[in-house]
């Protein structure tokens, strides 16, 4: 499992477990609070914020 720096759409960055292996540059959709937790492989990882998929197209003008 790794970490990745993120950025949400107001510029602000964040950190978030990665268990899915994200690239610089995929969007990503992510969960927050109890959901991120359980989304790690090992819920005992103590992490607010776990990267929960890699968006396969998106445009960012849509």
């Amino acid at each position: 499992m790794h970490l990745r720096i993120l950025c949400n759409n107001k510029g602000k960055r964040l950190v978030a477990v990665d268990p899915v292996g994200a690239r610089e540059g995929n969007w990503v959709f992510t969960a927050t609070g109890t959901a991120a937790r359980w989304g790690c492989p090992d819920p005992n990882v103590q992490t607010d914020l776990t990267i929960g998929g890699i968006i396969d197209h998106w445009s960012p003008d849509d």
